[in-house]
């Protein structure tokens, strides 16, 4: 019987040795999907980052940006 993922709430006081238990006793395909999870879930935090540091950094950047030196700088552009 396969089982569909449920949106449940569940908190399980486990540490990060006891996932990896978890981890090793489920079928190779389950694992499969796991890592697969675990790629897409990584993959959209690193780009949520991206995007939030780039947003921090525009107001820092824009002070340089700003001044007379850089306008100098870049006028023959």
């Amino acid at each position: 019987m396969i089982m569909e993922t449920m949106d449940l709430n569940i908190n399980l006081p486990l540490n990060f040795n006891q996932v990896i238990d978890i981890i090793r006793q489920l079928p190779y395909n389950e694992k499969i999907k796991l890592s697969e999870l675990l790629m897409q879930e990584t993959k959209q935090q690193n780009e949520a980052g991206k995007i939030l540091t780039h947003f921090a950094s525009e107001n820092v950047l824009a002070k340089e940006w700003l001044l007379p030196q850089e306008e100098e700088a870049w006028k023959d552009l």
